[in-house]
């Protein structure tokens, strides 16, 4: 870190996000005032294959990475020199699409003599609440709920975290996703289910809550399971009423837990990250649970649940602030794993 670099109220650090399908890039003041976010969504070039499909990724994030980049420098109304660091996902994610991202923070590092900070997604998305809700005390229970993760985490404060639970196979969002394309609901998966569960009947169907008792992991590929074999046994059953009942089951383990865990940890509040927390039931039982149980319930905007860059410069901001700047010969980890203590 430059010797005159004071990290502060008034440090504004450039964010960059291409882990996977969603180019992005932001300007952060503070750790928590959004400056300018800029996203350029790659959904319609995977919709028709269901899913991302990694080399069209990398691809896009060629293509727009540096617009999205300019696009959000302007927006926020101020000069390249008034930026102090660049902050960019290092992992998990895809390898490809990754580095286009590392290699591109990186040369702007070093053309505009700015530290490096490489961030953790997973971090990240801890951080997308507070982006909008700075007054967050400690401790508090996080349920990141993605297509690739599903955990419950006890964040004792910045940078101190401890995994209570988390998924040993599918994740939600990825059921969410699999249950969708097998209803031909549409991708992503996430929003037609949520779409189709509005014209449903949730309690018509009731599928199981697995080790809904049992500790804090979750597992929801038998859940998957049982929809398609009720479907097959009852081909003239409505979408909408399996799509409804399927979400409230996965909502139902998801809110239970994570409401268990608030207590047993003594928590403050529960604090939803990550694309699934842009569900509309589990936001809506996340806060009534939150009510009943006397504690605050946070939810970050639909737009930070999504993958951005505002939350990779906020935790960009206070990985600067506490490790100093990432050596410039750090790489991108697509397994890289968020660092808990014991």
């Amino acid at each position: 870190m430059p010797a005159d670099l004071t990290v502060d109220d008034a440090t504004l650090v450039l964010g960059v996000e291409t882990s996977c399908d969603e180019t992005a890039a932001a300007l952060v003041m503070g750790g928590n005032d959004v400056v300018s976010s800029v996203v350029s969504t790659q959904v319609d070039l995977h919709a028709d294959f269901g899913g991302v499909v990694p080399e069209i990724a990398s691809r896009a994030h060629l293509d727009v990475l540096n617009p999205v980049i300019a696009r959000s420098i302007v927006e926020a109304g101020v000069d390249e020199s008034r930026i102090d660091a660049i902050a960019c996902t290092v992992g998990p994610g895809l390898i490809g699409a990754l580095l286009v991202g590392v290699s591109a923070a990186k040369s702007l590092a070093l053309a505009w003599d700015l530290p490096f900070v490489g961030v953790n997604h997973m971090e990240a998305h801890l951080y997308a609440a507070s982006l909008e809700d700075p007054t967050l005390e400690f401790p508090l229970v996080v349920l990141l709920v993605s297509g690739g993760h599903t955990m419950l985490i006890e964040m004792l404060d910045h940078g101190r975290y401890r995994l209570l639970g988390q998924t040993i196979d599918d994740a939600a969002g990825e059921a969410f996703d699999k249950v969708a394309r097998y209803l031909d609901l549409g991708y992503p998966g996430g929003p037609a289910i949520d779409e189709a569960a509005l014209l449903g009947d949730p309690e018509a169907i009731r599928f199981p809550r697995a080790m809904m008792n049992d500790g804090y992991d979750f597992s929801f590929s038998g859940l998957k399971t049982a929809v398609v074999n009720y479907v097959r046994k009852h081909p003239d059953v409505s979408s909408a009423d399996v799509a409804a009942s399927f979400q409230a089951a996965v909502v139902d383990v998801l809110v239970t837990k994570a409401r268990r865990a608030a207590q047993a940890t003594g928590a403050t509040s529960i604090v939803l990250g990550g694309g699934v927390a842009a569900n509309s039931l589990l936001r809506e039982e996340i806060l009534g649970g939150c009510g009943v149980d006397g504690i605050q319930g946070f939810l970050p905007s639909r737009s930070m649940c999504t993958d951005n860059a505002a939350m990779i410069a906020a935790a960009g901001w206070h990985r600067l602030r506490a490790d100093g700047p990432t050596p410039l010969d750090v790489g991108a980890t697509p397994n890289l794993r968020l660092d808990f203590i014991d």
